[in-house]
């Protein structure tokens, strides 16, 4: 279980096909202090550390994971989300993310705001997920307020510190991420009827 609060980023620094696998080798000021299974979320997606080495990790997507998410689309030097999973005694200080993403969606809008920065997200909402104004959305892993919400897409303001910290500066119109929705809603909605894939 994470929190969509991003505590760094990597850069992917190796990338090895093996059948339907991909793995990853991601260089980070945290990987020195990582464990071999331990869950990470890399832009949202919980994966496992395989391998360690001096300051890089390797995790591995399988195709399930591939074809459900953006990580496909990663190069070496492509920068990725990176946070460790929550300690119970730490304060939640994002909202609930379990690092299952449940469907892509493609940046239609990025507008700079004297200081702040607007995204705006479409996504397929045959699949039956759905937002609400002022509620949350993770977005490459990152746990942000939703505004203007509609049907099939939303939009979340950027403050300084996250579009600085975060790979969000290197999302551009046209560009995919990965999003999971609030579970709570998912919940909701699945008691509501609506269908949830």
């Amino acid at each position: 279980m994470f929190t969509g609060i991003i505590e760094t980023l990597g850069e992917i620094t190796a990338i090895h096909t093996e059948q339907t696998n991909v793995h990853y080798t991601i260089s980070s000021p945290i990987s020195s202090d990582l464990k071999i299974d331990q869950s990470v979320a890399h832009n949202g997606v919980c994966l496992t550390v395989v391998s360690l080495n001096d300051s890089t990790h390797t995790v591995t997507a399988i195709d399930e994971t591939l074809r459900k998410t953006s990580l496909g689309s990663l190069k070496v030097g492509s920068k990725v989300n990176l946070e460790r999973c929550m300690q119970m005694n730490a304060r939640l200080d994002g909202h609930i993310v379990q690092g299952h993403v449940d469907q892509t969606a493609v940046c239609v809008k990025r507008e700079e705001l004297d200081g702040s920065w607007e995204y705006r997200f479409k996504y397929d909402a045959s699949l039956g997920n759905v937002t609400v104004e002022k509620g949350s959305a993770c977005v490459n892993g990152i746990s942000l307020t939703v505004v203007n919400s509609a049907e099939d897409e939303f939009s979340v303001f950027i403050i300084p510190y996250t579009f600085e910290h975060t790979n969000l500066q290197d999302v551009f119109v046209g560009d995919k991420v990965n999003l999971e929705f609030d579970i709570i809603g998912k919940y909701v909605a699945r008691l509501m009827g609506k269908t949830i894939s």
